[in-house]
């Protein structure tokens, strides 16, 4: 963990876990690697006709996702922390224009933790953390668990196709 995560208090956090069936190495790949990034991420039917990423400390990401009935969400996030096969930390900026309607997601800082378990399986938790428990409640009525378990599902099935 980040060192300053410590101090998030826990009404402030939100954690998602989940574990598959590859190698930790290629799981970590599934995250690293735009190609491959974009063939999963997101809830269910949507898309990433858009994913560009400078994979290090500092980095940007930027991605557009696409819903089922062709809303574009345009997304940027900076790399925080990259720690090559069991950590990749980033920001999203703040959500702004009409896609997201009165509800845009706000800024949140996510861990992503890779931990290698027998059998060539990987366990895989996703700790968000926000600056107030309103922004955290805000997410989670957007879907933020559901839409990432949905997501988790689709990198599993991405998983049995490399």
């Amino acid at each position: 963990m980040l060192p300053e995560l410590a101090l998030v208090p826990d009404d402030r956090r939100l954690e998602i876990e989940r574990e598959f069936d590859a190698p930790r190495d290629l799981v970590w790949t599934m995250f690293a690697d735009p190609y491959h990034l974009s063939r999963w991420w997101g809830p269910k039917g949507f898309t990433n006709p858009v994913v560009e990423m400078d994979f290090r400390e500092g980095g940007h990401w930027h991605h557009l996702m696409r819903s089922p009935d062709g809303r574009d969400f345009p997304i940027d996030s900076i790399f925080v922390a990259i720690v090559p096969p069991e950590r990749i930390a980033f920001r999203n900026a703040p959500a702004t224009g009409e896609a997201f309607g009165d509800n845009p997601p706000p800024s949140f800082l996510q861990v992503l933790s890779f931990a290698e378990l027998p059998g060539g399986r990987t366990r895989l938790t996703l700790e968000a953390h926000f600056d107030t428990t309103e922004n955290r409640d805000a997410v989670a009525r957007r879907g933020f668990r559901e839409g990432t378990l949905e997501g988790y599902d689709k990198l599993a099935a991405h998983l049995l196709n490399i």
